[in-house]
């Protein structure tokens, strides 16, 4: 049997371990193992596993994980998720659809501090959605809006899903970071229009609530949110200048969480520092399990010649290079159905990133652009983790089909800002472009 028929039958085999409900760490690792086995024997799969554990796991630039993680953990609680909606809601509360608009701009801004679009989700979904459907929203409406919310956690710097996505492909992390602030804006913009879309065409989904706030009031909910938006602010401008590392910008971002935390909750008994590290930990080790068994599945194809074949395949092909664009978007969103987004990453971009730079695309933009492609898998039935943490998270208020049958104008929100982002790459590129440092 050839290198090539094996690595196509290590493609099978991983599909039937995925779909038997193997957990993607283990499928990846052991079908990557066995196919390397199969073609370079016993010693050679020996000397590719010491290779690619060391070379993921001494590098001091990969600690950046376990900082970003640490940072939303501190910052989920300090209760500034609570103090973001609150300023929100002071701020955006009184326009139809108010509520649900306040929910992006907050879910934004945390997502910013924590990384994780389960944990904002999580959060916001306890804030918000009783909020919104006391004041008569639509279940769907409400619920959708808090799902596709939480995605922006990891298009917003900093996002532990740029620096997956910066390992399995030697990208640069710093630029990766920095790259995602523009799109991750707009397409914040973008959702905030389609509420407003939404409720203008059917004022129904969201009654008018007038807004008593005082310009004092709004003024003084930004005593605690603040913080932390100058503190997103302050990473963002460091990384940008050169001030700092994306490692050196994680610790000072936890350290800065942690110091909010204690002053939010006066004391440090409410943040449960054990509690904190054992789920960074925890975190940190799981993520590198998938990027290590992704990298033994990398080898794999690569010395199988599969991921070779399939490349040339596609830059050879007579069609203009954004056919294939387009076929990777497809594949991406069919696949996003199905999965979380690390081990989307870590099954695809063997073979995609590849072909893409062959095909002359700068390898930050489409970082980017896959980023926003697993932000909208994110809330695609039939998998749709986010509407699946909303529907857990709610206590019983919404069902999961209430979820999914709001998300239309979100998604389509999704496909606008796909268009925008191939219409105006400079949109992703310009800041990395001026990066000093």
């Amino acid at each position: 049997m050839s290198g090539i028929e094996i690595g196509a039958v290590g493609i099978v085999g991983l599909v039937l371990c995925i779909l038997a409900g193997m957990n993607v760490m283990v499928a990846l690792g052991l079908v990557g193992t066995l196919g390397l086995g199969a073609i370079v024997g016993s010693n050679g799969t020996l000397g590719v596993l010491r290779s690619v554990f060391y070379d993921t796991t001494h590098s001091f630039h990969f600690s950046v994980i376990p900082m970003f993680l640490m940072m939303g953990f501190f910052a989920m609680r300090a209760g500034l998720g609570e103090d973001l909606f609150e300023a929100a809601t002071r701020w955006l509360g009184g326009m139809r659809g108010g509520l649900a608009i306040a929910t992006t701009g907050g879910a934004a801004a945390f997502g910013a501090a924590s990384g994780s679009s389960i944990g904002t989700t999580t959060l916001f979904t306890k804030l918000a959605l009783p909020q919104m459907l006391e004041r008569g929203y639509d279940k769907r409406l409400a619920s959708a809006s808090i799902a596709i919310s939480g995605t922006l956690a990891v298009m917003i710097p900093p996002s532990a899903l740029m620096v997956v996505y910066g390992i399995l492909t030697e990208s640069s992390i710093g630029a990766l970071l920095i790259a995602g602030a523009i799109p991750g804006a707009v397409f914040a913009v973008l959702l905030a229009f389609a509420t407003w879309f939404s409720v203008r065409r059917n004022p129904k989904l969201a009654p008018l609530i007038p807004n008593t706030s005082t310009l004092g009031e709004k003024l003084w909910s930004l005593r605690l949110a603040g913080p932390l938006i100058l503190l997103i602010i302050a990473i963002i401008g460091g990384l940008y200048l050169g001030v700092f590392t994306p490692t050196e910008a994680g610790a000072i971002g936890a350290l800065a969480t942690f110091i909010m935390a204690m002053i939010r909750q006066r004391g440090l008994r409410e943040i449960q520092i054990p509690t904190v590290l054992a789920d960074t930990v925890q975190t940190t080790a799981m993520i590198f399990g998938i990027i290590v068994s992704a990298l033994v599945f990398s080898k794999f194809l690569a010395i199988s010649g599969l991921a070779g074949m399939i490349g040339d395949f596609l830059t050879t092909a007579e069609v203009n290079r954004w056919v294939i664009v387009l076929l990777v978007t497809v594949l991406y969103l069919f696949l996003g159905m199905l999965m979380d987004a690390p081990p989307l990453l870590a099954i695809t971009l063997p073979i995609t990133h590849p072909v893409m730079l062959e095909l002359g695309f700068d390898p930050i933009w489409f970082g980017i652009y896959v980023v926003l492609l697993c932000e909208i898998g994110a809330v695609t039935p039939p998998v749709g983790i986010n509407c699946f943490v909303v529907q857990a998270a709610s206590g019983g208020l919404v069902q999961l089909e209430d979820v999914f049958k709001g998300l239309l104008p979100y998604i389509a929100a999704g496909l606008v800002m796909l268009f925008v982002l191939c219409a105006f790459p400079e949109l992703a590129l310009f800041l990395p472009s001026t990066m000093r440092g």
